[in-house]
C-alpha cells in the first residue's frame, strides 16, 4: 500500500499532499480488486480464448495479404 491514513492534526500535510495520498489509495484498491479478478479461472479461460481467437485472425489476414484465401 502507498497512502497510509493518519488524522489530519497529527500531519503536517498540505491539501494537495493529502489529495496526492487519497489518489494513490484509491489506485491501490482499484490494481487490488483488478489482480483478485484476474485470478480467477473464468477470467483466464477468457483471456486464453480471446488470444486464441486473435492468433487465428491474425494468421487469416495474413494469408490474405499474400492472396491466399483461409479455409
Amino acid at each position: 500500500m502507498t497512502a497510509i491514513s493518519a488524522p489530519r492534526t497529527l500531519t503536517r500535510a498540505t491539501t494537495f499532499e493529502r489529495a496526492l495520498l487519497r489518489a494513490a489509495s484509491a489506485l491501490d484498491g482499484f490494481v487490488a480488486t483488478r489482480l483478485e479478478r484476474r485470478g480467477r479461472v473464468a477470467y483466464r479461460r477468457a483471456a486464453e480464448t480471446q488470444a486464441r481467437a486473435a492468433r487465428f485472425r491474425s494468421s487469416a489476414q495474413a494469408c490474405g495479404a499474400v492472396g491466399l484465401l483461409p479455409r
